[in-house]
């Protein structure tokens, strides 16, 4: 139960709850979790959004100032408003959680009690950068309604991230588990989403990891990136056509979250670096240059021509970077980020926000 919130008698919550819900970083084996593969993702306290969760007479989705605008000062205010930002905002996001929230109650035998509730939301998630803004919505919403309806004993943390995709799936969203892994763990995550796991359990194996085993990591991203909803379409439909060398190349990127595991352990950030690059060469073997974008290749090439390590955090807009040099090396990325006009900040790792009562579910 968040810390701001109060439980009456009969189980039903009496104050405000809020959660957070973090950004994430793919570290290794992104994008092979939709490909019954393997990843080590990292939730990041740079960015987060929030959700509020306040009892209330009736059930109320409140827009957002900014991100759900409905007031323009003019047509071409709304013109580029939709450039820029496209249609979507949050609203719709909370909406499908509280409907997937409240049939998976219903198919599993979970009483919910009948009180109302107003949800809001705030985010700093820059759009669009390829760090799980809009699951981060929806995993803090998800949170407020297991402490709303006290049922987070009742729902076990590995199908959470499922309930969270299924969600997005309601509104068309393409993506796969890892960042609805990392965001419901937060902290640093080994995932296995091998075929047999997938098929028996219904979701991963899912190992938090100590986050102090990461070296120094910075992230790159550009102030008016790319979509990244466009990236996997073509490469999944050959990989579900059974195409030999998308199929062998989704196992050697899962492969690199195995490698890459053991080099944490190791604490061997030479090793990190090869795999690290190596992800990103792989994933522009399979997508092509016209796929992944001029600017989300510049953002991984800054970083290389100061011997740095990088890959993209997600599906584009964002690359995650290793220095192994040290900070002498990041000088060198911080000047050439500049004259690139891309940002440039050192990643804080967000630890592991499962609480006693989740990990009694595990």
């Amino acid at each position: 139960m968040d810390p701001n919130s109060t439980v009456s008698g009969d189980g039903q919550a009496t104050a405000a709850i809020e959660h957070r819900s973090f950004a994430r970083i793919g570290f290794l084996g992104n994008p092979s979790d939709v490909y019954f593969g393997r990843t080590i993702s990292l939730t990041i306290g740079n960015f987060w959004a929030s959700v509020k969760l306040e009892p209330s007479e009736h059930l109320v989705i409140k827009p957002h100032p900014f991100h759900d605008l409905v007031q323009f000062t003019s047509l071409d205010h709304l013109l580029n408003r939709l450039q820029n930002e496209g249609y979507y905002g949050g609203v719709r996001l909370l909406m499908a959680i509280c409907k997937v929230f409240r049939n998976y109650c219903k198919e599993n035998d979970i009483q919910l009690h009948q009180a109302n509730f107003s949800l809001s939301y705030d985010t700093n998630i820059p759009r669009q950068t390829g760090l799980s803004g809009s699951s981060a919505i929806v995993s803090a919403a998800l949170n407020c309604l297991l402490d709303f309806y006290n049922v987070r004993h009742l729902i076990k943390v590995q199908v959470r991230p499922n309930i969270v995709l299924s969600a997005e799936k309601e509104l068309g969203i393409v993506a796969g588990l890892q960042d609805r892994v990392a965001q419901v763990y937060g902290g640093l995550v080994h995932m296995d989403f091998s075929k047999e796991h997938m098929d028996k359990l219904g979701h991963g194996i899912y190992t938090p990891m100590d986050i102090s085993l990461l070296p120094p990591l910075h992230l790159i991203y550009a102030e008016n990136p790319s979509d990244s909803g466009k990236v996997h379409s073509m490469v999944r439909q050959r990989w579900l056509d059974g195409d030999e060398f998308i199929i062998s190349s989704m196992k050697e990127v899962g492969s690199l979250a195995e490698e890459g595991r053991t080099a944490l352990l190791n604490k061997d950030h030479s090793k990190l670096v090869e795999l690290m690059n190596l992800n990103f060469d792989i994933r522009r073997r399979m997508f092509g240059d016209e796929c992944l974008g001029a600017m989300n290749i510049e953002m991984v090439e800054v970083a290389r021509r100061v011997g740095a390590a990088s890959k993209f955090t997600g599906s584009g807009g964002a690359v995650v970077v290793f220095c192994p040099e040290g900070p002498s090396q990041v000088k060198l990325l911080e000047e050439e980020c500049r004259k690139a006009g891309f940002m440039l900040q050192p990643v804080k790792i967000a630890p592991s926000c499962l609480n006693d009562s989740d990990i009694q579910t595990l």
